[in-house]
């Protein structure tokens, strides 16, 4: 597993270079992926993000993860050289792509069970599992030239776990078309389709990304948890059960002291200072 780097509350913190560059300020914590020229998901990288997370996860200092990239392709998914260089083990490379597709499989879930809003931040080509990650991020905003793609039947390799994500993103019949054809599409088409939120120009993206982060890690970082948590879990549910598990939850919310703190401040017309409790 690749080190997990901590973060020190006295500062806002830099590590620029090696796979993932990380920062953080004001709560949001940029990683940002730096495997050139296409970014793949070797398993290296893979193992430097789900390091970042976990270290993100138990770190309170931070709010908001953006995952961005360097160059002009997010991500091209999987390291196709890095998985094609093992069909010469013993047993023709079938535990490296268990390894390769779990640890990717189990980075898109710690995404979603993460108690910490992600956002991606795209600008140009995400494609197979670089599509993928974006799917699986909670928010997306990407730049009006970026595009999308799942193209593993052009090659005779399903997507079928960039599927998940991308099923549960986008409408059904979108997600087949994308899957089935391998074709791909622009940023206006991801957006009908529901794979990401935004499309901005390439020069402002950043700034936009930074306000919704910023927006975002204003808010009570309990309140986020419980409810990204809730959101995920209502999914998998009947419409009844689902209702029946939120409005659990929503006691319990109303239960914590930011929940008294926050709506205190509403009715007194003042900001809620957030306890985290």
């Amino acid at each position: 597993m690749a080190e997990i780097v901590s973060f020190r509350k006295d500062a806002d913190r830099m590590e620029e270079g090696g796979l993932l560059s990380r920062s953080l300020r004001d709560g949001v914590l940029r990683l940002v992926l730096n495997n050139p020229p296409t970014n793949v998901l070797s398993i290296a990288l893979l193992e430097a993000l789900m390091a970042a997370l976990e270290t993100a996860e138990a770190d309170p200092d931070v709010r908001v993860v953006v995952i961005a990239s360097t160059g002009t392709v997010f991500s091209a998914g999987h390291d196709l050289k890095e998985l094609t260089a093992h069909r010469a083990d013993e047993d023709q490379g079938a535990g490296f792509f268990e390894k390769a597709f779990r640890l990717c499989a189990d980075l898109m879930l710690k995404i979603a069970h993460l108690p910490k809003p992600v956002i991606a931040e795209v600008d140009g080509l995400a494609t197979a599992a670089g599509c993928q990650l974006v799917a699986s991020c909670d928010l997306a905003i990407c730049t009006d030239t970026s595009t999308f793609c799942t193209p593993g039947v052009n090659i005779g390799l399903f997507c079928s776990t960039p599927m998940v994500a991308v099923t549960r993103a986008t409408h059904r019949k979108q997600a087949m078309e994308m899957l089935l054809t391998g074709e791909t599409i622009d940023a206006s088409t991801a957006k009908d389709f529901g794979l990401v939120n935004r499309i901005v120009p390439k020069q402002y993206l950043a700034q936009v990304v930074a306000k919704y982060a910023g927006v975002i890690a204003s808010k009570s970082p309990l309140t986020l948890k419980i409810g990204k948590e809730a959101f995920y879990r209502q999914l998998e549910l009947p419409v009844e059960a689902a209702y029946d598990h939120t409005a659990r939850v929503m006691v319990e919310n109303m239960l914590t002291e930011d929940a008294q703190e926050g709506i205190g401040a509403f009715l007194g017309k003042r900001k809620p200072e957030w306890k985290g409790e």
